[in-house]
């Protein structure tokens, strides 16, 4: 296990242009983290670069305060796991978990009593002298996914969108198991996705990248209840967040129509008010009447999209019997009002 450092580290391929933009970040030793956005962002050219696979064409890597930057993924000791699973599809599934272990001369029990373990945690228990290619897509990643984690002594575990080929019912228990086993272990564990739910139920710290750009990284609840750009706030949560443009009236930031109002901060550019759907309410705060123009349900709740002078926001109603059309008396605390400009937090 190790502490992860990148150090002024940025990539550019031959036509100049960054594909991972300048970034300085640690990576504490036995976290866990998810590299998030969209495809093309940057996330896997990150993770390549941590694993050795590819060299940075700036900064440097450290592992626990030693360069590896110049060192090949065999000598930083990375467990990588991709999308298509990887497996020796002659041997058996046993075979296949004990590879990286045999490949280390480590002593046959201990080699039996590590491969027990971690098929019991990823349900392959019951497969273990069967031939691995007759096993299904979602159990061949888990072999594959079980490589990785039955070694001891790696420094850290990369996972690129592995769970794209798990059934979705096991997405779930699996990235429970993950962070079971992360716990259990201390191992620093590294996913890459594009799929929100995924990293903040996985990750302790979730990296948000666009462009190439780490725009945010931070607490899945700091993500949430703090969007530091207009992109985090529509990339997290779901419904996205609202933003609605507003406008000056001498030293206020208002939404015309409405009782949003915050005091003018400093600076020139555009201004926008975000909010989340989940904290609008009926009860305290300022004024957000409007007209339901469409409701859907997500689970037990309603989604309303409200129509109020001129703009349109969403907002759960949770336990209401509303319909398109009616009027609501809608109320935003203060609290839970962000102000943008250049679509990016005022502070």
């Amino acid at each position: 296990m190790a502490e992860i450092r990148l150090a002024n580290l940025a990539h550019a391929y031959g036509n100049g242009s960054y594909a991972l933009k300048p970034l300085d970040m640690t990576w504490r030793n036995g976290g866990t983290y998810a590299l998030l956005g969209p495809s093309g962002c940057g996330k896997s050219t990150m993770l390549n670069i941590i694993s050795g696979l590819l060299k940075p064409s700036e900064g440097r890597v450290l592992f626990d305060g030693q360069d590896v930057t110049d060192k090949d993924t065999g000598a930083r000791n990375i467990a990588q796991v991709f999308q298509v699973p990887v497996i020796y599809r002659s041997m058996t599934v046993a075979d296949n978990l004990a590879f990286p272990l045999v490949c280390r001369g480590v002593p046959a029990a201990r080699i039996k009593a590590r491969v027990t373990a971690v098929a019991e945690r990823l349900g392959l228990a019951r497969h273990l002298t069967a031939r691995a290619n007759r096993l299904t897509a979602d159990q061949k990643q888990l072999i594959s996914l079980g490589r990785g984690l039955v070694r001891e002594d790696v420094s850290a575990v990369l996972l690129d969108e592995p769970l794209t080929v798990i059934d979705p019912q096991m997405k779930f228990e699996l990235r429970k198991t993950l962070k079971e086993i992360n716990r259990e272990f201390g191992l620093t564990m590294v996913l890459v996705t594009h799929d929100q739910n995924e990293a903040l139920t996985f990750a302790d710290t979730v990296v948000v990248m666009n462009h190439g750009e780490v725009i945010q990284a931070g607490s899945p609840q700091e993500l949430f209840d703090r969007p530091a750009t207009a992109h985090v706030g529509t990339f997290i949560g779901s419904p996205a967040m609202n933003f609605l443009p507003a406008t000056v009236e001498g030293d206020r930031v208002v939404l015309a129509g409405t009782g949003l109002s915050s005091p003018l901060p400093p600076g020139s550019g555009p201004l926008t008010f975000g909010f989340r759907p989940e904290h609008v309410g009926t009860t305290e705060g300022m004024a957000l009447d409007g007209r339901i123009a469409r409701l859907w349900f997500e689970g037990a709740e309603q989604i309303a999209s409200i129509e109020t002078a001129g703009h349109v926001f969403r907002a759960r109603l949770p336990g209401t019997t509303a319909s398109v059309g009616d009027r609501l008396s809608l109320r935003l605390p203060i609290s839970a009002l962000r102000l943008y400009r250049d679509e990016r937090l005022v502070a």
